[in-house]
């Protein structure tokens, strides 16, 4: 069993990765107006998946994207909302392997956006305000609430889907380069880090993060794909602390149905985040580096330009700082208004 999971993995990946490059170099052309076949779908419709699931974070608690909730709905290529993330982990509270397990929670409510700045440049901003909490083995708990880190990205769509007023019968091709920061506006407690081996339990890293994505996606009709790849460099905090690098990697899947003027969209997908080890004074930090494979299942409703949805993640397997520390669901709920 662990064999095949090791292979499904290292499939993923080189789907994520090399698929990306073959298909988007075949595709190129797309981004060129050609004449269209019409289609007999509404126009009105019509939806674009501009592939939004940008993975991020510090394995789970000061990240402000949640980690594979990412950094949009995945739909909606522009909007302005608010989003609840919830997630629920496990730590071993020792070294041993009998040592007792906290339970810890991690509440973030992010304002969040994607603003077009011209045709092909979006900004991404989400504010985050996080609400975390842990109950020790002596029934005690530890809460700790305030702003998250505040995140900035900029996206350019290098190949960019018609709009929605053009009708085709032919697949629509889309390759998004991005980039931006992440910054220290959440308060990181070097307290936090004693005694317990899940050093994620913060409000903020403390430091200045820069985030490298691409996303590369088509959809046919009401269908869509889409695959990305973003990587996180974080750099030391004034604590003398440095959280490791994080690679992540999506695919996910959707079909559109419409009800009248509602339309329903359920999503499914997996995904990897992959951990480096974290380092103090210059020093690696034992057990801290790790990496989860999760699947995740989503619904958005959408209604004029009002939008619900909803994502469940679970983790197929994962290995979190030597196996001590484990999630065990996420979730989140969004509503947003579409620009």
């Amino acid at each position: 069993m662990t064999k095949d999971l090791q292979n499904i993995r290292m499939l993923f990946r080189l789907i994520a990765i090399i698929g990306i490059s073959l298909n988007t170099a075949l595709s190129y052309g797309n981004d060129k107006a050609k004449a269209s076949v019409p289609d007999p779908i509404d126009c009105s419709k019509l939806l674009y998946y501009n592939s939004e699931y940008f993975d991020f974070c510090d394995t789970c608690g000061c990240g402000s994207s949640g980690g594979s909730m990412g950094y949009g709905t995945g739909l909606n290529n522009n909007f302005i909302g608010v989003r609840y993330i919830g997630q629920e982990y496990r730590s071993r509270d020792g070294i041993f392997a009998d040592s007792p397990w906290i339970t810890e929670n991690f509440n973030t409510v992010q304002a969040w956006a994607n603003i077009p700045v011209t045709k092909r440049v979006i900004l991404n901003v989400i504010v985050p305000y996080q609400f975390h909490n842990r109950i020790l083995p002596d029934n005690t708990e530890q809460n700790i609430n305030g702003i998250g880190d505040i995140s900035v990205l900029g996206y350019y769509n290098l190949i960019k889907a018609r709009p929605d007023s053009v009708v085709t019968i032919k697949p629509q091709h889309f390759l998004q380069l991005g980039g931006g920061i992440k910054m220290p506006t959440g308060k990181y407690d070097k307290d936090n880090n004693e005694g317990s081996v899940n050093p994620s339990f913060q409000l903020g890293n403390g430091s200045w993060d820069y985030v490298l994505a691409m996303n590369y996606g088509f959809t046919y009709r009401n269908w869509g794909i889409s695959s990305m790849v973003n990587y996180t460099i974080k750099t030391k905090n004034p604590k003398n602390y440095q959280f490791g690098n994080q690679l992540n990697l999506g695919i996910n899947a959707f079909k559109t149905y419409f009800l009248g003027d509602v339309s329903l969209t359920p999503i499914i997908g997996i995904a990897e985040e992959i951990y480096g080890t974290n380092e103090e004074l210059g020093f690696e930090v034992a057990d801290t580096k790790g990496d989860i494979f999760l699947g995740k299942l989503s619904v958005e409703a959408s209604y004029n330009r009002y939008a619900l949805g909803l994502t469940g993640m679970l983790p197929i397997s994962q290995n979190l700082n030597s196996d001590k520390v484990e999630l065990r669901n996420r979730l989140s709920v969004y509503v947003n208004i579409n620009l």
